[in-house]
């Protein structure tokens, strides 16, 4: 943890399932003291929560309780099974008004009692969709406000990559609707609960045969996604009868790159087919998985923009919060 010599205007956490980071900032919103927890989610009960979060940012807290400091949460922390559920807020759908990201999140905060007099906890809403398909997202909604924050009026295609990928449309800074593939856990699962945990390793696509192998699964999905499960179960065959592969490490290298490939291509397959080819899309999340999402796209003709997670998530919260203190203002 990092300490600070001057209290904060106000705290930014994003609580994700399995950690958490938290930063301090001023009144300008530049970072004073940051820190993190391996206390995700996932590991809490409910009441646990609060003293998690005393514990990290504690010294960044005042000696009394005349005032309370500003805690802005966003992530897992408002999920059913997370600290106080915080509601969804409804995207209208193609054949509706757009709603605005920023202003419909910062009227939505759900405001959680404190034991300790000294925070004022508020948790961001997710979003959530009923046509055309159901769906939901928590903790990426505050990273989509983020790129309108510092990209206002944006129009195109947003992916947040991850365990649970998203893909956005905006237009003019407003969603319109959304996606969410399970290619990461479906790549996990296929790769260390499966048959395919005897063929497959992890790899780096720096090395030119493993990325050809991983685009040569990209194109191999695309082309015929409706034969996914004969192509997952041919890395198999392929490990047991192709002697042209070298040996066990670079060949496990090798068909690991293919299955990324035919998850992630499988995943393109359906988010881009609205997408013009040659069209920007936008990516934000970790940067080596995003890297491999750049590769995949590039490959496909279309243009990627990376936006670093951090920032998003900082910019998206500074709007959020900045919104809400105007509107105490003017009540």
């Amino acid at each position: 943890m990092s300490a600070v010599h001057a209290l904060p205007a106000w705290i930014a956490v994003d609580w994700g399932s399995s950690n958490l980071r938290a930063w301090a900032l001023d009144d300008q919103d530049r970072i004073i003291a940051q820190a993190s927890s391996a206390r995700g989610m996932l590991g809490l009960a409910s009441d646990e929560f609060e003293d998690v979060l005393r514990v990290v940012i504690n010294d960044w807290l005042p000696e009394d309780s005349t005032s309370s400091m500003p805690v802005l949460i966003c992530g897992m922390a408002g999920a059913r099974q997370g600290w106080v559920e915080a509601a969804y807020l409804p995207v209208p759908g193609e054949q509706a008004p757009a709603i605005d990201v920023l202003s419909g999140l910062a009227e939505q905060l759900t405001h959680v009692a404190t034991r300790d007099r000294r925070i004022a906890v508020t948790i961001v809403p997710g979003l959530c969709q009923h046509q055309p398909a159901f769906d939901v997202m928590r903790g990426e909604e505050t990273q989509l406000a983020g790129l309108v924050a510092t990209q206002p009026g944006y129009s195109g295609a947003v992916c947040l990559p991850g365990t649970h990928a998203k893909w956005a449309q905006l237009e003019n800074g407003s969603i319109t609707g959304f996606t969410t593939f399970m290619s990461g856990e479906l790549y996990k699962l296929l790769s260390q609960d499966s048959v395919l945990k005897h063929s497959v390793a992890g790899g780096d696509l720096a090395d030119e045969p493993q990325r050809q192998a991983f685009l040569a699964g990209i194109d191999a999905a695309m082309a015929e996604p409706a034969r996914m499960t004969a192509a997952l179960f041919g890395i198999r065959a392929r490990d047991l009868l192709d002697e042209r592969l070298d040996d066990e490490a670079s060949r496990a290298a090798l068909l690991g790159a293919r299955l990324s490939g035919l998850v992630l291509g499988l995943e393109l397959a359906g988010a881009t087919c609205l997408q013009p080819q040659g069209s920007l899309i936008t990516l934000i999340g970790d940067d080596i998985l995003c890297q491999r999402y750049r590769i995949a796209l590039e490959h496909l003709g279309y243009r990627v923009s990376l936006a670093a997670n951090a920032d998003m998530i900082l910019a998206g919260l500074g709007r959020i919060h900045h919104a809400c203190q105007a509107r105490l203002v003017t009540d």
